[in-house]
């Protein structure tokens, strides 16, 4: 893991020395309701096993509690694989923060992040044991709090789909009407759930816009997830892993698609971000500044991030070892760093 500083301007970077070494992190959080913000880094290591760090002097130094922070009841029966997300919950409660792991489940805390409960509605939820594992594993990845009701919440699973809570995680229901799942028979591809979502992305002022990658889809719903509609017409592809809206203007929405499952690699072989002003209704790509010819590497559903600053910054790794970032909602990028190791995920944030 890399921390990298900029001046108020976000225009030249200073990269520190890894940290966290022999440790893949594929989950990082920022909470910016804290000042300075709390970073959080879920790191898995192959000799000690997945633990969630956290910093409060940002990223200086790391710590990492003496009981394991995020674990399975006894007699569970189930163990950490990895921390696969961390979520910090709505700014009506501050010490809320959701994480989100393998093999599938949601954990949360009310201590800001020190340590965790298992949310036991989930878990226990009777679709459960009929949720499969993706390709990256059976990970919760994607936590969606509600901007103003901490009791609504959204997860994504791979492969089990979308899930929502009105009732503080007591309960749940699958929110997958309209998304198919292209690899099951004709008569079932729009099951109740188990679809292959990669991410889902919202806006803080429209909670109820919601936009999608799935494993072969690009969807967006307009009423929290009650039904989706596919928005997939002009990319070069429907498949990829990140999604993100931008938090200026809830219709601009970024992707980076890839040729399919059986060939992740960008089409034509270009690194192109592409990019919808009208909510997926069309899409254009952004190239300016990025490699346009003999482009091998991709985006991860985790590395393609905001800083949320008052013009906000528009940041993506990719598993080349770069991180690229964008000032002007992708009318042209910069390269922040290179030759990293493959960068799983990215999180940036404007402090002070």
């Amino acid at each position: 893991m890399v921390v990298a500083r900029s001046d108020a301007t976000r225009e030249r970077w200073k990269l520190e020395p890894l940290q966290l070494l022999m440790s893949s992190v594929y989950g990082l959080g920022i909470d910016r309701r804290r000042q300075p913000p709390r970073l959080f880094a879920g790191a898995t290591s192959e000799h000690f096993g997945p633990s969630l760090f956290h910093s409060d002097d940002l990223g200086r130094t790391w710590s990492e509690p003496e009981a394991a922070p995020v674990a399975f009841p006894e007699g569970s029966g189930t163990s950490l694989v990895r921390v696969w997300q961390i979520q910090p919950g709505p700014d009506v409660e501050p010490d809320l923060v959701y994480a989100g792991v393998e093999p599938h489940a949601l954990f949360r805390s009310r201590d800001g992040g020190i340590s965790f409960e298992l949310v036991e509605g989930l878990y226990n939820h009777p679709h459960r044991p009929r949720w499969e594992p993706g390709g990256g594993g059976a990970c919760l990845h994607t936590i969606v709090p509600h901007p103003s009701d901490p009791d609504r919440l959204l997860v994504a699973l791979s492969a089990g789909g979308v899930y929502r809570t009105s009732d503080g995680g007591e309960t749940w229901a699958p929110a997958n009407r309209g998304i198919q799942s292209y690899w099951m028979p004709e008569e079932q591809r729009f099951p109740e759930f188990g679809q292959c979502v990669h991410k889902v992305s919202s806006h803080p002022s429209r909670p109820e816009r919601l936009l999608a990658q799935n494993h072969f889809g690009v969807y967006r719903s307009d009423d929290y997830g009650d039904s989706w509609e596919a928005v997939e017409e002009g990319l070069p592809a429907n498949f990829g892993f990140p999604v993100l809206v931008d938090p200026e203007d809830a219709d601009t929405v970024y992707l980076f698609p890839l040729v399919a499952d059986s060939e992740r690699l960008p089409p034509e072989r270009r690194c192109r971000v592409y990019r919808s002003r009208d909510g997926g209704g069309t899409w254009e790509p952004t190239t300016r500044g990025l490699p346009q010819s003999g482009y091998h590497s991709i985006v991860l559903r985790d590395a393609l991030c905001t800083d949320y600053a008052d013009r906000a910054g528009i940041y993506f790794g990719t598993r080349g070892g770069e991180v690229y970032q964008s000032l002007d909602q992708g009318d042209s990028w910069q390269q922040v760093a290179s030759h990293l190791p493959d960068v799983l995920s990215v999180r940036a944030a404007v402090v002070g």
